[in-house]
C-alpha cells in the first residue's frame, strides 16, 4: 500500500532544533557538481540545503567554475576540484579537504565523470566516513548500484536516469511505475526517489506518494534544487526514508507556491527565494 504525503506526516520527520545549539550542530554539507557547460548546478543545490536550514555548506565544483560560484553567493564555501572532470587524484584530494564529520552529500548535478573508479572510490569512501548520501544525475549510473547497499543513500532519478541506473523504462501506468520503484528499491536495498509529476519514494518495504502536477517544474534547475534540499535534510535526520519524504513534500510546495506567482514562467532560483516560507511553519526549536 502506497501512502500519501501529508503536512502532518512529514511534521513527525522534522528533527527538533536545540535554541543552544553551535554552528555545524545542524548539518554540514558537502555538494559535488559542476562542468564547463553545467556551472549553475551545484550552486542551486548548495544554496537549497542552506534553505533547508543545514550550517554548513561545501560546494565542490571544477577550478573552471570556481569564480562564477563563488560569485554566485557569498553564503558558499567553495573547494576548487582539482581535474575539470570527477577523477581518481582529483578524489583522493578531495577527501583530504573536506571535513571528517560530514554529515551528509549530494553528488551529480551537472558533473562530468572522467573515471568511473573516481566515482566509485568517492561514493565508497564518503561511506566509510558515515556520511548519508543524495546521488543525482551524472552519478546515476548501474556501475555504482553495489557500493550503495544497505546503506544510507538515496537516489532521484527521472524516468530517463531510472533507465540508465536500474536497465528499465518506468512505464505510465502509475500502480506498474510503483511495483517498479519497489522492486529496484528492495533488490539494490537503497530508496528511490522517481521523480514525475507523482513523485514516488520507496526503500522496497514502504511507499509514499507526492502528488505535484506542477507543469512549471519542468524547467532546468528544479531536480538540483532537490538534491540540495535532501542533502539539508539528511544533513538533520539520519532516516533516510523521512529524510527523501520530508525534501520532496518541501520541494513540491515550493514549486506550487512558485507557480501560483509566476504560472508557467518561474525559474529554478524562484524556489529558492520561496522555500524559507514553505518550511518555517514546520520549524521545531526547543
Amino acid at each position: 500500500m502506497s501512502i500519501i504525503i501529508t503536512s502532518k506526516l512529514v511534521k513527525k520527520f522534522i528533527p527538533v532544533r536545540k535554541s543552544s545549539s553551535r554552528k555545524g550542530d545542524n548539518g554540514k554539507v558537502l555538494v559535488l557538481g559542476g562542468s564547463y557547460i553545467y556551472h549553475g548546478a551545484p550552486a542551486l543545490s548548495s544554496l537549497a540545503a542552506l534553505r533547508t536550514g543545514a550550517d554548513l555548506v561545501y560546494t565542490c565544483v571544477p577550478k573552471i567554475n570556481v569564480q562564477s560560484t563563488r560569485a554566485v553567493s557569498p553564503n558558499l564555501i567553495v573547494i576548487p576540484l582539482a581535474d575539470s572532470k570527477l577523477t581518481r587524484g582529483a578524489v583522493n584530494k578531495l577527501l583530504g579537504q573536506i571535513p571528517r564529520d560530514l554529515d551528509s552529500a549530494t553528488i551529480g548535478m551537472g558533473l562530468s565523470i572522467q573515471d568511473p573508479e573516481a566515482l566509485k572510490l568517492l561514493v565508497k569512501s564518503l561511506l566509510e566516513r558515515d556520511v548519508r548520501l543524495s546521488l543525482d544525475a551524472s552519478a546515476l549510473v548501474n556501475y555504482i548500484l553495489p557500493f550503495l547497499s544497505g546503506k544510507n543513500v538515496i537516489v532521484t532519478p527521472h524516468p530517463g536516469e531510472f533507465k540508465r541506473l536500474f536497465g528499465e523504462v518506468p512505464p505510465e501506468s502509475k500502480k506498474t511505475r510503483i511495483t517498479m520503484v519497489e522492486k529496484f528499491a528492495k533488490e539494490h536495498s537503497v530508496t528511490i526517489i522517481l521523480k514525475g509529476s507523482t513523485d514516488i519514494i520507496s526503500n522496497g518495504t514502504t511507499t509514499y506518494l507526492n502528488p505535484k502536477n506542477i507543469p512549471a517544474m519542468t524547467v532546468g534547475g528544479t531536480g538540483d534544487i532537490l538534491s540540495g534540499i535532501i542533502a539539508g535534510i539528511l544533513a538533520q535526520n539520519r532516516d533516510v526514508l523521512e529524510s527523501a519524504v520530508t525534501a520532496t513534500y518541501f520541494n513540491g510546495l515550493a514549486g506550487k507556491m512558485t507557480q501560483r506567482k509566476f504560472g508557467t514562467h518561474m525559474t529554478a532560483t524562484d524556489l529558492l527565494d520561496v522555500l524559507p516560507n514553505v518550511m518555517k511553519s514546520f520549524d521545531k526549536i526547543k
